[in-house]
């Protein structure tokens, strides 16, 4: 292909990648941004293999792996349930940071020799990044998955012990940039694996969205170095691109969440101990029925509805969607208060509430809601627990502690739709549930909706 060409194209794909960026911002323009995005990697892989330095060396190997890829991808892609989407997410940026590390070291070993110390350097920063990357996302997975504790896993001497993992990490890299050697780069990359998980175990349930956005932005920057190395001008592009969103997305979470990055990371190990139990409590709550719910609302003046994961667990957008259009109906005003991190991803209640067509201009973010609380009459909460938790406010030491909250408190009347007493995602309890204006009505969150939309309608 005419070298002109080949990078006229190429700049097309990074102009997708860009403005793929710009599309997500807004749940507007989200779905053309994914468009894009899908747009711009598709033309990129397609310009790989008529690259004139391309000799097209093992393409049944390639053609089988984009093959499998494909037929592992869309199945996962389109039968994930939206509550199933961080842990994909999770995975699919594990396998993005292990694939930049395993391509760096295939490019080191054809090197050999030859390879400058420029090209050593950014193979050494694309093993270490991309293995904690992998290995890191892994631990995520596992803890959205819930196969193993949400609650931050911290041991003796953990600080120290991270702090070594570190400095070994640190030396070795030294020693493959001076040495060079297969040996060496191999044990940096066992190095780094390890460092990734015991980076990521000291992170409680709360945070691990923020760990989420923060190795993503490590994948991207491994694939911008593993750029370097192959002198991909396109991996260059969107691993910058991502690497730069990502540690935008973090900071932005992160000021969310009320803390610093280092404080999210390791907190767990200077944090006082709590009062709260992680069990249920067995103090009285006041407990109602879809009949009394639908009194409350019947009557009220302002309603603000605040979705969590729990609305995300028993696909009940729609239904409060027709709950909300109900209310409207007779008059009411209607919102929904979407805290940043409510559910297990940014944007989570934002993706799950487009998809029952919910009006964005219904859509209220954290600081715009907080301030109506004091005129709302009910605040409904789905599915929600450590975005309204006043325990962020009150109880120094615990997981959620100087995260900013929604004030649901300050509502004239607070609705719980619950499956449980169950703590929620941190593993801590919510005072709220035991106030005296707080009704608890307990069960799935879609049946409960019909059941207050059918009682509603006969008011």
């Amino acid at each position: 292909m005419n070298t002109f060409l080949y990078d006229l194209i190429g700049l097309a794909a990074g102009v997708c990648f860009i403005l793929a960026l710009k599309g997500l911002s807004h749940p507007r323009t989200a779905r053309r941004g994914n468009t894009l995005g899908a747009i711009g990697a598709t033309i990129a892989t397609v310009l790989v293999f008529f690259s004139s330095e391309n000799e097209h060396r093992n393409l049944p190997l390639i053609l089988g792996a984009i093959a499998f890829g494909v037929l592992v991808g869309v199945p996962a892609a389109r039968k994930v349930q939206m509550t199933q989407m961080p842990q994909l997410v999770a995975l699919f940026n594990g396998v993005g940071g292990g694939a930049a590390a395993l391509v760096a070291i295939v490019e080191y070993l054809h090197l050999g020799t030859e390879a400058t110390t420029a090209e050593v350097i950014a193979t050494v920063f694309t093993v270490v990044v991309g293995c904690i990357s992998f290995s890191g996302s892994i631990i995520t997975f596992l803890k959205f998955q819930e196969l193993m504790t949400t609650r931050p896993v911290i041991f003796p001497a953990g600080r120290f012990i991270i702090a070594a993992t570190l400095a070994a990490v640190i030396g070795v890299a030294g020693w493959v940039i001076a040495a060079l050697g297969t040996t060496p780069l191999l044990i940096l990359a066992g190095l780094s694996l390890l460092f990734g998980v015991l980076f990521v175990l000291p992170v409680g349930g709360a945070d691990v969205p923020i760990v989420i956005s923060l190795l993503n932005a490590f994948t991207g920057l491994t694939v911008a170095a593993s750029g370097y190395v192959l002198q991909a001008t396109l991996l260059i592009i969107a691993g910058t691109l991502v690497g730069a969103s990502g540690t935008i997305l973090t900071r932005l979470m992160a000021e969310a969440m009320g803390r610093s990055l280092f404080g999210t990371l390791f907190g767990a190990f200077t944090a006082k101990a709590s009062d709260q139990a992680g069990g249920a409590e067995t103090r009285p709550v006041k407990s109602g029925s879809p009949d009394d719910v639908a009194i409350l609302l019947n009557y009220a003046r302002r309603v603000v509805i605040v979705p969590g994961f729990g609305l995300a667990v028993a696909q009940a957008q729609h239904t409060v969607r027709e709950l909300a259009d109900l209310m409207t109906a007779k008059g009411i005003d209607v919102a929904y208060g979407i805290h940043p991190v409510a559910g297990r991803m940014p944007g989570h209640m934002n993706v799950l509430l487009a998809e029952a067509n919910v009006p964005y201009e219904q859509l209220a973010e954290m600081d715009e809601v907080n301030p109506t609380f004091p005129q709302t009459d009910v605040a409904l909460i789905i599915g929600a627990n450590d975005v309204v938790n006043p325990a962020a406010k009150n109880t120094p030491g615990c997981p959620i502690y100087g995260m900013p909250i929604l004030d649901v408190s300050q509502a004239g009347n607070v609705i719980f739709l619950k499956r449980s007493m169950r703590p929620g995602f941190a593993g801590i309890e919510n005072e709220l549930l035991f106030d005296p204006k707080t009704t608890l009505l307990f069960g799935d969150a879609k049946a409960s909706l019909t059941k207050v939309v059918s009682s509603l309608k006969a008011l």
